[in-house]
C-alpha cells in the first residue's frame, strides 16, 4: 500500500477546493488548491474526444504530469475511470460511476488496480439529491467511505451558480483509498457530474 509520505507533495494535503476554469471554449481546465488557496495542480481535459481525457499537471512545474483519469468508453453514465500515475506510469486503480442508480443519487465506485472494489462516493442526502436535480442551483454534498465502512473524506460543493466549486476535506490521514484516486474523483465531480446529470 502506498503511504501519504511516499507520494507527490502535492497528494499529502487533508483538504482540496477544485474549481472549473470559467471561460475556456474547448475541453475543460480545473485548477486544484490546498486549504489556503495556494495552487496545487491544474487539469486539462481534452476537447473533441468521445471518450473522456483528463491530465493533471503539478503546479509551478511547468507541464509535469501527475496523473492520467481516461475511460475507454464512449459516452457512457457508467464509464470506468482508469488513473495511472504520470511520473512511473503506475496504473492507480479506477473510479467507477453507478450510471442508472447515479440518475437519482450518484454514486461512484473505488477500485484498485487489481479490481477489489475499496470505497464509494455516494450523494450524502437522497432528499437533497433529488431536490439538486429539480433546482440545479441547490449544492451538493458528498461522503467517501472505505469497503469496511469507514469515513474517508467529504466533498462539499459551493454554491455559486457562474463558478463550479467542490472542497474535499480528508478526514483519515493514511486513507485506505489511495489519495491519488480520491483527487481524481474530484477531479472527475468537477469535470463530468454536471453535465451528466
Amino acid at each position: 500500500m502506498t503511504t501519504t509520505r511516499s507520494l507527490d507533495p502535492a497528494f499529502r494535503h487533508n483538504h482540496y477546493l477544485f474549481r472549473r476554469k470559467v471561460f475556456k471554449l474547448f475541453g475543460g481546465a480545473f485548477h486544484v488548491y490546498d486549504e489556503n488557496r495556494n495552487l496545487l495542480m491544474h487539469s486539462k481535459q481534452k476537447a473533441f474526444r468521445l471518450r473522456e481525457d483528463f491530465r493533471v499537471y503539478a503546479a509551478g512545474r511547468g507541464m509535469e504530469e501527475l496523473l492520467t483519469i481516461k475511460t475507454s468508453q464512449i459516452l457512457d453514465i457508467g464509464a470506468t475511470y482508469s488513473v495511472q500515475d504520470g511520473t512511473t506510469g503506475e496504473t492507480i486503480g479506477s473510479i467507477r460511476r453507478k450510471g442508472l442508480s447515479s440518475i437519482v443519487r450518484d454514486e461512484w465506485i473505488f477500485l484498485s488496480n487489481d479490481g477489489r472494489e475499496v470505497g464509494r462516493l455516494t450523494e450524502k442526502s437522497l432528499s437533497g439529491a433529488i431536490l439538486s436535480r429539480l433546482v440545479n442551483l441547490v449544492p451538493q454534498t458528498y461522503v467517501v467511505m472505505s469497503a469496511d465502512g469507514r469515513e474517508v473524506a467529504q466533498i462539499r460543493q459551493h454554491f455559486n451558480p457562474v463558478v463550479l466549486k467542490y472542497d474535499m476535506t480528508i478526514v483519515d490521514p493514511e486513507p485506505s483509498i489511495d489519495r491519488r484516486l480520491l483527487i481524481s474523483s474530484g477531479i472527475l465531480l468537477a469535470g463530468i457530474e454536471q453535465r451528466q446529470q
